[in-house]
């Protein structure tokens, strides 16, 4: 029987380009990977030579403030302050009796405030310290034209008060009003003096507690030099000299490492077009780059976030990112502010509240690309930094170099077998299975080499 073709169907004139492609060599790319980003932080972080694996900070001598933040333990809705933290308020912070602390945390009183309730009132006799364990509160004060204004805005491990336990007929110069809902743990004056009647250790420590500090220090906590200006005449000198920290801190160089590995067949018969261990080094490389901006943001040791002084840092007003707030951001970092860095999603919630005012931020040119700005200073996408489930983030703003007194990056180059400048490469061997392996390493750590070159804004709300 004949097989007929339908008239729907033509017979094949040429090779169809299904079998073509076997005989021909394709047009391919190099591996991409998702995960590769812009890194603005490891771009813009002037990178300072470490030899030794670590890099001191020396400082001026600085008088703790005891201006810190206080945590808190819950259990369920029960928040107790935990008892040595007690010693984070100025009043206390060289007390260290811990059952005269573990008296006081027991005096406290678990308060629940709603938004827009008075805490503390401006004129009225100021008896408590207040510690906020939860939620937003606006520190009112009056301006110099008598209009209301915010001060302040204090958040979660905030204190105010504390002197009040001391200080006879103190009265309140401001207004503490919740914004959000609030938990706050309130000590009495009475409850105060009540502890203290019952501990001879509590009362000589307050009576000798400035005994300590024999020098006058400045506003930021160090020893102040004495010096004499506007004199007429021949008048006698003051004399002074310029201390140090004693102990100044070191900051030692984290590493970053894993092994690659290839199997022997694979780099031997399949190097072309591309070489295999090349590709697969530029991609390892990568990773760990990535690795190094992650830990440079957010590692306990000296990632930025962490290593922000507690003055440093500031929280939203209202919740999303105003110009208002990044106004209070860079004010903390005012000396030739370098950078803003935020998280994607931080950097477009700004964008929407300058749009709600009618407000469109200039540009600004870094390394030949146009980057958004604030008041000159380039605003760059970090997301590293981290968003929690909340959708909270937070944005930096910095200063840079060793000149300015900045935010620095530390590393080491000139190590052996090195691939790139400070990554090295060593050939660890082949095993019995035809498996070559290399070890591949990063050195890499941040130092803040004073407190004001890094401001933080707290509490940023994306969503």
């Amino acid at each position: 029987m004949t097989e007929t073709v339908s008239s729907n169907e033509q017979p094949q004139l040429s090779l169809g380009t299904a079998a073509a492609r076997n005989l021909a060599t394709t047009t391919k790319s190099a591996p991409q990977m998702q995960e590769i980003t812009s890194r603005h932080l490891l771009r813009v972080l002037p990178w300072v030579q470490v030899i030794g694996g670590a890099y001191r900070v020396n400082r001026r001598l600085s008088y703790a403030v005891g201006d810190g933040r206080i945590t808190f333990v819950s259990t369920g809705a029960d928040i107790r302050v935990i008892p040595a933290e007690l010693c984070e308020l100025p009043t206390l912070r060289r007390f260290d009796d811990g059952d005269v602390l573990e008296a006081l945390a027991g005096r406290f009183t678990q308060r629940e405030f709603e938004p827009g309730e008075v805490i503390v009132s401006a004129g009225t006799p100021a008896d408590r310290v207040v510690l906020i364990a939860h939620g937003k509160v606006n520190k009112l004060a009056t301006g110099a034209y008598g209009s209301e204004m915010v001060a302040e805005v204090l958040a979660d491990g905030d204190h105010f008060g504390d002197r009040t336990l001391t200080e006879d007929g103190a009265v309140w110069d401001f207004t503490a009003k919740a914004i959000t809902p609030c938990t706050a743990l309130i000590l009495s004056r009475g409850s105060f003096q009540e502890v203290a009647a019952l501990s001879p250790e509590l009362r000589s420590y307050l009576e000798n507690r400035e005994t300590g500090e024999t020098r006058a220090v400045n506003a930021h906590g160090e020893a102040e030099i004495e010096l004499a200006a506007g004199h007429v005449g021949e008048v006698a000198l003051p004399g002074t000299f310029v201390d140090y920290e004693a102990e100044p801190r070191e900051y030692e160089l984290s590493v970053a490492q894993t092994i690659l590995r290839i199997h022997t067949r694979v780099a031997d018969l399949y190097n072309e077009p591309m070489n295999q261990t090349e590709q697969q080094l530029r991609l390892t490389i990568e990773a760990l780059r990535e690795r190094q901006e992650y830990e440079l943001v957010n590692n306990r040791e000296f990632g930025l976030l962490y290593n922000a002084d507690l003055g440093q840092r500031i929280h939203t007003r209202s919740g999303p990112p105003t110009p208002d707030d990044m106004d209070a951001l860079l004010a903390k970092v005012w000396k030739e502010p370098g950078y803003i860095l935020a998280h994607p999603r931080a950097i477009a919630a700004f964008a929407r509240e300058c749009n709600s005012r009618g407000i469109y931020p200039q540009s600004t040119e870094l390394n030949g690309n146009k980057v958004p700005a604030w008041r000159g200073v380039p605003i760059l996408p970090c997301n590293k930094i981290p968003v929690s489930d909340r959708g909270v983030s937070s944005i930096l703003a910095m200063r840079t170099g060793e000149a300015n007194q900045g935010v620095i990056g530390l590393h080491r180059t000139g190590l052996p077998d090195e691939y790139q400048p400070g990554v090295s490469v060593r050939f660890m061997g082949i095993n019995d299975k035809a498996i070559i392996s290399y070890l591949v390493t990063l050195y890499y750590s941040a130092a803040v080499l004073v407190p004001d070159a890094l401001g933080v804004l707290e509490s940023v709300e994306i969503g």
